[in-house]
């Protein structure tokens, strides 16, 4: 089956780009001698993760528990969650860790640790944590700059349910850097912040193995990262226009598409796809410079090169309402590529994602953890 044959609007990856962007990332981990545990939240798909493994990672982060679930079914015994996991799934989490699943999750809240350490020393469990540091993103996190940081962190090093595996960072801000200089001084500070406090928090008598960061557009830094012992990027593995604005890849390299096909074009000027909010996904475009529209539209299937002349002004659910040249060639019933403004999001609104080999479909992978936001 061809992908010019399949019901519209449908989500595609292309297989031998994600092998491709696994085998990058993992190369540019190994390279930089640090452990590579890539974010599932993007792919949310047993399969894909499986590949990844294969690879060379470490594991994989999960962003729910939910979601960390799902891929413990599937055989996957090594995920952390870099989220602040509430105390009240603690009978969830102490499942997952009888079920021989090697898991850990951040704290950011001494009190919260404490009711962590409660739960799991009173079952005769102990859960690993990361101390989650906010190094300028400023959503969740310690405030690396308080006089009362490496005290939170001393004090959740001493609760016996748990056990400190070190400090984890997320430099989010880093989608809004407006150059690659900005991008690689996110990542030089990000490091800095985790190496200063793992310092002082070592100077206290603190044991600090790890120091996690994570952030694709930030990734192509890990080599300058010293310090770093992993990283925890998830994004790559397909990419998307986002990436490609803060050039983090190429748009050769992004493996995700919607096929979506032309359904009305009521004037010169304007085209409609049949792709709406409920499968693009209504996130800004971001990058360097002035970006606008909902994805990178390539006029038919089979060319590599996007038409910036066509660009999607506005969605609602079921339509994507496209701004057009007058001699523009598109016509009703035509198909088109779209590369999405945000991969992540565009997974968890797809039931499913069309494995292809360039026009044919190979398989269709289930999006195993769709919903699995809890």
């Amino acid at each position: 089956m061809t992908l010019s044959s399949i019901p519209t609007p449908f989500v595609t990856i292309d297989r031998a780009r994600v092998k491709a962007n696994i085998d990058a990332m993992q190369a540019l981990a190994r390279t930089a001698g640090v452990a590579l545990r890539p974010h599932a939240k993007t792919h949310k798909s047993t399969l894909v993760a499986q590949w990844q493994l294969e690879a060379g990672a470490v594991g994989i982060c999960c962003a729910k528990l939910a979601e960390a679930e799902v891929f413990a079914e599937a055989g996957i015994t090594d995920i952390r969650i870099p989220y602040p996991v509430n105390p009240v799934n603690a009978a969830r989490v102490r499942a997952l860790l009888s079920s021989g699943v090697t898991l850990s999750i951040i704290v950011d809240d001494v009190d919260v640790a404490r009711q962590w350490s409660d739960a799991m020393a009173g079952a005769g469990a102990k859960l690993a944590v990361l101390v989650k540091v906010d190094v300028g993103f400023h959503r969740c996190g310690i405030d690396p700059d308080s006089p009362h940081a490496v005290e939170a962190i001393r004090a959740v090093s001493q609760l016996g349910g748990l056990s400190l595996r070190g400090l984890l960072s997320h430099a989010g801000h880093s989608y809004g850097a407006g150059s690659a200089h900005e991008l690689a001084e996110i990542a030089d500070k990000e490091i800095e912040i985790l190496r200063t406090l793992a310092a002082k928090a070592r100077e206290a008598g603190v044991e600090i193995a790890e120091l996690s960061v994570g952030s694709t557009p930030t990734a192509r830094f890990i080599a300058l990262q010293k310090g770093a012992t992993e990283m925890r990027p998830g994004n790559y593995v397909f990419y998307d226009r986002t990436q490609v604005g803060l050039g983090a890849t190429q748009a050769t390299a992004c493996a995700m598409s919607v096929i979506a096909t032309v359904v009305s074009r009521p004037v010169a000027s304007r085209v409609i796809f049949d792709a709406g909010s409920k499968t693009l996904t209504s996130d800004a475009a971001r990058g360097f410079g002035t970006t606008t529209g909902y994805g990178l539209v390539y006029p038919d299937l089979e060319t590599d090169m996007p038409q910036p002349s066509i660009v999607i002004e506005r969605l609602s659910e079921e339509h994507a309402v496209a701004r057009v040249q007058p001699n523009c060639t598109l016509r009703t019933g035509d198909r088109v590529r779209i590369v999405p403004n945000h991969a992540c999001v565009v997974t968890n609104l797809a039931n499913e994602l069309v494995l292809a080999d360039g026009l044919t479909m190979v398989d269709r992978i289930p999006v195993s953890a769709r919903g699995k936001n809890f």
